[in-house]
């Protein structure tokens, strides 16, 4: 095979005599030289002189492609697009070049799209669309409670073959690995309400209130809240990108054939771990929300940690921790059963294992919002 020559296009302005259109300024005779394959416009420097080159030529001038050593479909798609999409009014080609410009010419001729007018009825085919894989969704995650339940209770007829190994490791990754963040995020949401707080009650003289309003709101909703949210965007994504993998590797198909049950060696274990840490990483959250309230009290309002301390437990009854960790607890099982819930609808392919994570992630915080708000105005109807 001979050495492959640079594309390049060359106008032979004297030809224009021979027949170009008369009073076109930049008409004449492009001769195409070289191989136009995919090779010849790797280099940026290469290309742009190509470039420069095609400019050149005018729309009526003539083409003559018989210089053309090697020509590939990504040559003749660059001379079929400098065209415009058509062939030249005059153009001298080889019945091979010819065959491959035609190809591309085919292949080009792509129908646009219709434009889609709008109509309610479209509206309302989408809507009821959405109403009924929200239903999917909801009958699914009922299932997968009632299984739930069913697996625990076979948990509680025969403990020694429980996956306490599961369990614990679950434990120690969903609920000990989370502490550091939650304490950090937890610590500086405490120190901003604090001095949000001061600049507010420092007008009416009554700094002492301070630790009445950031115990309640700390204890009682935002440090369950704030460790769910948390919680939901580190391990819930978790647990869907786990089984998800399992889905793709057909770790699931193979525990399917074995007879293993997925309910009960998937998602009892993580239901069952986070709902025993949720509470304790609420606990830990709302700890260090108080402590950084307790810091930015001290140094805005002068209000001691000791008299902080001495305060609280006057100030916030303990039905609300009690209350807390009640939530916190759902809040867990509830992330726990999203997460796989996702994760067991992940299909063998990278592309659904993404969209899965994410509306995991999604789902998780929204529906830890909505369990929030329900058990704000139950608890407010009972007078707690």
């Amino acid at each position: 095979m001979p050495p492959s020559s640079n594309p390049s296009v060359v106008l032979d302005s004297d030809a224009s005599a021979g027949g170009a259109s008369v009073g076109h300024a930049s008409a004449g005779r492009a001769l195409a030289q070289g191989d136009w394959t995919a090779a010849g416009f790797g280099e940026r420097a290469q290309w742009r002189r190509l470039q420069r080159e095609l400019n050149a030529v005018g729309s009526g001038a003539a083409w003559d492609l018989t210089g053309i050593g090697r020509l590939d479909y990504v040559g003749a798609q660059v001379l079929w697009n400098h065209w415009g999409g058509q062939w030249p009014q005059r153009c001298e080609v080889g019945a091979a070049q010819r065959e491959i410009l035609d190809r591309v010419a085919e292949l080009s001729q792509v129908e646009k799209p219709q434009p889609t007018r709008w109509h309610p009825f479209d509206q309302i085919d989408r809507f009821g669309v959405l109403v009924l894989a929200g239903c999917s969704h909801l009958k699914e995650l009922v299932e997968l409670i009632g299984q739930l339940l069913l697996d625990f209770g076979r948990l509680l007829r025969k403990p020694q073959r429980g996956p306490w190994r599961d369990i614990s490791g679950h434990l120690y990754s969903m609920g000990a690995t989370a502490l550091p963040i939650t304490a950090l995020v937890g610590f500086l949401i405490g120190v901003v309400l604090a001095f949000l707080m001061a600049l507010q009650l420092r007008q009416f003289g009554a700094e002492s209130f301070i630790v009445n309003i950031l115990g309640i709101s700390l204890i009682r909703e935002l440090g369950p809240l704030l460790a769910a949210i948390l919680v939901a965007g580190r391990t819930g994504s978790a647990i869907t990108a786990q089984i998800g993998v399992m889905r793709v590797n057909e770790e699931l198909d193979a525990m399917q054939v074995m007879g293993i049950a997925h309910g009960f060696r998937l998602v009892l274990p993580r239901a069952l771990a986070l709902a025993v840490a949720m509470p304790l990483v609420a606990l830990w959250t709302t700890l260090a929300a108080l402590a950084g309230g307790m810091l930015a009290a001290d140094l805005t309002m002068g209000v001691t940690p000791a008299y902080f301390a001495q305060a609280l437990p006057s100030a916030v009854e303990a039905a609300n921790l009690w209350m807390a960790m009640g939530k916190s607890m759902v809040f867990g099982v509830l992330i726990a059963l999203i997460g796989c819930h996702w994760g067991l609808r992940v299909e063998p392919n990278t592309q659904s294992l993404g969209q899965g994570t994410t509306a995991s992630v999604v789902s998780a915080i929204t529906m830890v919002i909505i369990v929030d708000a329900i058990f704000a105005i139950v608890f407010k109807d009972v007078g707690i």
